[in-house]
């Protein structure tokens, strides 16, 4: 599944065309993290320099350099060494830079003090993400500093900084057909996943034991990880958009709202569903979750070319608010309380985001000041909710605690857009269907 090498090297290419003549972009890998004492976090490979070079091992720099004589990409990296790949693993050393990974050159990562700044020095402009690895800043600092100190004996110190991101995550915005397989294969994935919690889940069982399922079925396919730390939350636990203790027992008539998607290949999925623990929708439940889901299908609507960004989430307001309204939850006219943003109580959050190597995703959403209108190859998650707190005195009892969404992934399309995320079934009877299909086997037509 994965990216090709041809691939990357377009992504280089389109960028470096993009790049002011005699400049240089220069982007180091992620750092290694520690999780505690001398145990270190999986590692994770920058979106950045992943998206331009495919190179996943850490201590690495990747330098473009357009019009340089002996090739435009340079990787600074590891040397093999046999002794620390029996302890670590493989390492592409230099030739496998070259070799794997496209480089035009490659040296060794501790002779990059000796080689980068010769390779800075004469460059009018640097483009680099300043910020966001404040030890490479320094590093960067120096070795500008030291092409400058040398300015009497000629040499030319760059005269400009440019933020990396502004071109870079502009491009990432828009997927390529290989990237889309990679985002489908992650969406099948996890909507298996979200099926397989359907089908096991039952009163008595504990939100972690969900959240096992989950991980079980992306690893059984080839996902490492989660695109980010899963929500299965139980009851009034789904009123919080960020529960992710998933410690809680789950009780005969909850609702239980999962978020949760794998990542593969360094994509990400992200999913919400939200189902009956025993198998049933109460009617409170029902008529809350029919809202979600009619808000989900109105921003569908109006997704595609041309089409702001901001409709999809306008078109879950109106009907959220209506719904709302009809429920007895607010009260007044739809217009005035869409104005006062009097639903902003129940439902709190936009509809959705970007989604591609992050789970959100790089990319503006305002472009000049207005929103940003979209474009075929744009994935984007819709995920409208309603929470109603579980303390709130101001509605009746039997509305409290109830916390429902639906999220889907989509691509923008030449002609409307598409829902990765299909296979997994989010029609409130449907969804009644399997659980109990999964509770009575026996009951299936032969």
């Amino acid at each position: 599944m994965q990216i090709s090498k041809q691939d990357y090297a377009r992504r280089r290419k389109a960028l470096m065309n993009q790049m002011e003549p005699n400049s240089i972009a220069i982007l180091p890998a992620a750092p290694v993290y520690i999780r505690n004492r001398d145990v270190e976090h999986n590692y994770r490979q920058d979106s950045d320099f992943q998206y331009l070079t495919g190179f996943p091992e850490p201590e690495a720099v990747a330098v473009l350099v357009p019009g340089r004589e002996h090739g435009d990409y340079v990787l600074f990296c590891r040397e093999k060494d046999k002794e620390r790949e029996l302890w670590d693993g493989y390492r592409a050393g230099q030739d496998g830079a070259v070799s794997e990974y496209g480089a035009s050159d490659a040296f060794p990562i501790a002779d990059i003090d000796d080689i980068l700044p010769g390779l800075i020095e004469g460059r009018t402009r640097v483009y680099y993400a300043m910020g966001a690895n404040p030890e490479f800043d320094r590093r960067l600092t120096n070795w500008i500093n030291l092409i400058r100190s040398k300015a009497r004996l000629g040499a030319q110190p760059p005269s400009e900084f440019v933020a990396l991101d502004h071109l870079l995550h502009d491009m990432r915005l828009y997927k390529s057909a290989g990237e889309l397989k990679v985002m489908q294969r992650a969406a099948d994935i996890s909507c298996e996943a979200h099926t397989r919690a359907m089908q096991l889940c039952r009163p008595g069982m504990y939100e972690y034991q969900l959240e096992a399922e989950l991980q079980h079925t992306f690893m059984r396919h080839g996902s490492r990880s989660p695109a980010y730390a899963s929500i299965v939350a139980a009851g009034r636990n789904a009123c919080i958009l960020h529960y992710t203790e998933n410690t809680a027992q789950i009780r005969d008539g909850d609702l239980i709202l999962i978020d949760a998607g794998c990542e593969l290949d360094c994509y990400a999925s992200d999913i919400t569903r939200t189902f009956p623990a025993n198998g049933r929708f109460s009617p409170e439940q029902r008529a809350i979750y029919d809202i979600v889901l009619a808000a989900q299908y109105a921003s569908f609507a109006v997704i595609g070319p041309d089409r702001s960004w901001n409709e999809s989430h306008d078109a879950s307001v109106r009907v959220i608010t209506a719904g709302l309204v009809e429920l007895g939850l607010l009260k007044g006219e739809v217009e005035e309380l869409i104005a006062n943003e009097a639903y902003r109580r129940f439902y709190m959050h936009r509809v959705g985001h970007w989604l591609g190597m992050d789970v959100h995703d790089v990319g503006e959403y305002r472009v000049g000041g207005v929103w940003r209108a979209l474009e075929p190859g744009m994935v984007m998650t819709v995920e409208p909710g309603i929470y109603i707190a579980p303390d709130d005195d101001t509605v009746p009892r039997k509305w409290r605690g109830i916390g429902v969404r639906i999220e889907d992934d989509v691509v923008v399309t030449k002609t409307g857009c598409e829902v990765l995320t299909n296979k997994v079934v989010k029609d409130p009877d449907e969804i009644e269907a399997l659980m109990a299909a999964a509770r009575h086997p026996e009951a299936e037509p032969a």
